[in-house]
């Protein structure tokens, strides 16, 4: 009884102390708090174990592979594996439920339908998606291909580029891209500012006025990078240089417009994932 009574003590001051920090803690049965374990790029050659716990008096604090904030499935090693297929399991439910009221809607209404429950959905925190691979995020790609052919009616293997022309729609990958300039143009013109670094040259040169970004260089084995830091300056200098210096609004319809034609209007432009 007594120990019961200490164990409830200091669930509660574990509480307090995360409601005083704007946290909070899911009240159950058990008393195992779980961490989420994160391992930089040196230490992902080494075996990993997450049978590990901690025991501070009568709470155990053990490691866990996963853990989601806001929404967001976040892995150990930041591949964001777990938050895509969980997006996407979401996604697919939706399309099926918009799939069984499709004959009783018009095509306007199917793509405001559409646009609501699953374009959202892929939209939700997408920057956190920056520098992955194109085989990383293709099942949103997957997704979204299936909802543009629900909003028309087409089959399972028809052509989707002329589906995302007509509702001016950006692939997945872009849209990707379109988020992580839009919050590169608010940190530099913000008080987040010291996130990404103004680009100054040690000599007077032409660029000296072109408001460009400063690349670190990646500090990875492979020369590659996610960090927002090192990706979107890259995305961000190669704007044209009119484009940066422009109000948000016109930014993000330049930005969009500049996306559109690279990934769905050039003539020598593939994307494979479009299929």
């Amino acid at each position: 009884m007594q120990r019961n009574r200490e164990r409830r003590s200091r669930q509660v001051q574990i509480t307090q102390r995360q409601t005083g920090r704007n946290l909070q803690v899911k009240e159950g049965r058990s008393s195992t708090i779980q961490v989420l374990c994160l391992f930089t790029q040196n230490s992902l050659s080494l075996s990993i174990h997450h049978d590990i716990s901690l025991n501070m008096d009568t709470v155990t604090i053990a490691p866990n592979k996963v853990a989601k904030n806001l929404g967001v499935v976040i892995d150990d090693r930041l591949s964001f594996s777990d938050h895509i297929a969980s997006v996407a399991r979401s996604c697919r439910y939706a399309l099926y439920n918009i799939r069984k009221l499709r004959p009783y809607l018009t095509q306007y209404a199917t793509q405001l339908l559409v646009q609501a429950m699953v374009i959202s959905c892929l939209d939700y925190c997408n920057a956190l998606l920056v520098g992955l691979p194109a085989c990383a995020i293709k099942p949103l790609q997957m997704v979204q291909n299936a909802a543009a052919r629900l909003v028309f009616n087409q089959p399972k293997r028809s052509h989707v580029t002329p589906l995302f022309i007509n509702m001016h729609w950006l692939p997945v990958a872009a849209r990707i891209q379109h988020k992580a300039l839009t919050l590169a143009y608010k940190v530099t013109s913000g008080y987040l500012n010291v996130i990404l670094n103004a680009y100054i040259p040690s000599r007077m040169l032409r660029s000296s006025n072109a408001n460009r970004l400063a690349v670190p260089s990646p500090k990875t084995k492979r020369g590659h990078s996610k960090l927002f830091s090192v990706v979107v300056p890259q995305l961000w200098n190669n704007l044209p240089v009119p484009t940066r210096a422009t109000s948000l609004s016109t930014f993000k319809k330049l930005v969009k417009t500049l996306l559109f034609r690279d990934c769905l209007t050039k003539p020598n432009s593939t994307n494979h994932l479009l299929t």
